[in-house]
């Protein structure tokens, strides 16, 4: 793929996901901002990764449901330029069947999601409009689609997010940025493995297999490139054929 090199923040850029997120654009030639909250040791650790093989990049810590501290944090990025490339990749689960779920789980998540997607993403908005040029990928889920037992919080949260990022794509479409979500199913990170077995991925996907970190990421390094730049306003789902 065509790249140009772009400043990019990556929420949630800690995690397994993440990480293999930041990983893929920093191999695309971007400067990629780690942002983590609870997870700062590894945020730091994967960005000397990155530097190591010979990419940019730099860790943000800051809490993202605090709008204040991400703003704060984000004008401090924004003195160098826009950021022209944002993963909104952060979420939470915190499962519990409805009827148990208490006040607490359900605004977790939701602030999280929700939320986080607003502190972040609106004061980006202007300088990245200035530019022409902006790319936003939001990570949804599989659960937002088809709704999952046990997590009806987190499902809201995500289905919050697709119908965000149809929205504020049609707000921007004529100003050179794109706007999309990607949707995984069951993808390898240490809390699936505990959560589903064998069994039960073959049951649910139709490729009988979990999928990888790093082919989310690919997904994303597609959508913030050159290439997709008639590619807006979609919820793209990368389940192993789910339905």
């Amino acid at each position: 793929m065509k790249s140009v090199a772009r400043r990019a923040l990556v929420t949630g850029g800690s995690g397994q996901i993440g990480a293999a997120i930041c990983r893929r654009l920093a191999l695309a030639g971007h400067f990629v901002y780690v942002q983590a909250h609870r997870g700062t040791a590894a945020a730091h650790s994967l960005v000397a990764e990155i530097i190591a093989a010979g990419g940019h990049a730099q860790a943000l810590a800051f809490d993202i449901t605090d709008g204040a501290a991400t703003r704060a944090g984000l004008e401090t990025v924004l003195a160098d330029g826009a950021i022209q490339i944002l993963v909104n990749n952060a979420g939470i689960h915190d499962d519990a069947a409805f009827p148990g779920m208490s006040e607490q789980q359900w605004h977790r998540v939701i602030d999280v999601s929700v939320d986080g997607f607003f502190n972040v993403t609106q004061p980006l908005m202007l300088p990245m409009i200035r530019t022409r040029w902006g790319r936003i990928v939001t990570t949804s889920s599989v659960a937002a689609l088809m709704g999952n037992r046990g997590q009806v919080n987190y499902a809201a949260a995500k289905g919050a997010l697709n119908s965000a990022t149809r929205a504020l794509a049609l707000e921007v479409a004529t100003r050179g940025i794109t706007v999309n979500a990607v949707a995984p199913g069951i993808i390898a990170t240490g809390m699936t493995d505990t959560m589903f077995d064998e069994e039960t991925i073959a049951r649910l996907v139709p490729m009988k297999r979990v999928g990888q970190p790093e082919e989310v990421a690919n997904l994303v390094a597609f959508l913030v490139s050159e290439e997709a730049a008639y590619l807006t306003a979609q919820v793209i789902s990368i389940n192993g054929g789910m339905t």
